[in-house]
């Protein structure tokens, strides 16, 4: 069934808020970590700290999309399956980041790209042989009303004076999302005679894209 256009949001990330402290660790593909009553949502991104274990760089530091949230619970894209990590006794954290939306967006076009296709025939191929190279996930671009005010619009701004990679959500009508991280690489506006200030931002994807 088709989801409409109408009431999907678009946001940046912005400052870090106040850790959720995890107290469980549930090794597997995905990883679950417990922690109570955390108020996260899928398609929040969270950066993990203060694990234990032999493994636990392969966690600590790292940044997550928030998958398959509970009231107590998430999932995160990191298979441990044979892997040697716990929550240092209640110590561990997962630190979300604050999302500030960009307002006025008329339209959007994008995540979008393609992976380049290389062949690979040779003189004892009986027909053509190819293989799919890297994954390129393209731009995403936002047609915008023109408000500097706006809180969204000054944080892609300062994002492409800074040249900071950032973290993006989408969240669709039905309250699906697609996060990922890219530089804003363009913004720009234009008007004319009896018309109001209108403007770009083009947003260069720089990860795979994770749909929840």
């Amino acid at each position: 069934m088709a989801i409409e256009s109408q009431g999907t949001k678009l946001e940046i990330s912005g400052s870090a808020e106040a850790p959720k402290t995890v107290t469980a660790i549930t090794l597997g593909y995905p990883t679950i970590l417990t922690s109570a009553a955390h108020g996260l949502v899928d398609g929040d991104v969270v950066t993990a700290g203060d694990f234990a274990g032999a493994d636990a760089g392969d966690i600590n530091g790292k940044s997550f999309v928030v998958m398959f949230a509970t009231d107590d619970t998430v999932a995160i894209d990191l298979d441990s399956t044979s892997l040697t990590i716990d929550d240092n006794a209640d110590a561990a954290t997962l630190t979300p980041l604050a999302w500030v939306e960009i307002g006025e967006v008329v339209d959007f076009d994008g995540p979008g790209g393609s992976a380049n296709m290389y062949e690979t025939t040779h003189l004892q191929s009986t027909a053509k042989e190819k293989m799919v190279g890297l994954m390129d996930e393209g731009q995403l671009s936002l047609s915008i009303n023109w408000e500097p005010t706006d809180a969204g619009q000054q944080a892609a701004r300062a994002a492409r004076t800074n040249r900071t990679e950032k973290s993006f959500r989408i969240t669709y009508s039905d309250d699906s999302t697609a996060t990922f991280s890219g530089y804003v690489m363009g913004m720009s506006s234009s008007g004319g005679v009896d018309n109001k200030v209108n403007g770009s931002i083009n947003i260069e994807i720089t990860d795979i894209v994770t749909y929840t």
